[in-house]
């Protein structure tokens, strides 16, 4: 989705797909992260390195601990991962 000139990618119920991670120029990305159906910590910061985006937020994360995603991205300063606290 575009909006003026910001790039938003949000994915559904998926995996770190080769389609996924050829995107280019997204600023902000939504990527699901939890067992099963959609990606682990490992498959989201994986993704996440492939195409870069500016602002990540993962969500749809219930059971799974998000501070494991901004620790797999820890060393990559390109990506600012935000965690909103699900309710």
């Amino acid at each position: 989705i575009t909006f003026g000139d910001k790039r938003v990618y949000i994915a559904g119920d998926t995996e770190n797909t080769p389609e996924m991670k050829k995107l280019k120029d997204i600023d902000v990305a939504f990527l699901p992260m939890n067992l099963p159906y959609t990606m682990t910590p490992e498959m989201v910061a994986d993704a996440a390195k492939a195409f870069k985006p500016k602002v990540l937020y993962p969500y749809h994360y219930g059971q799974t601990d998000p501070k494991r995603l901004v620790e797999l991205l820890k060393d990559l300063t390109s990506i600012e991962v935000r965690i909103r606290k699900m309710q």
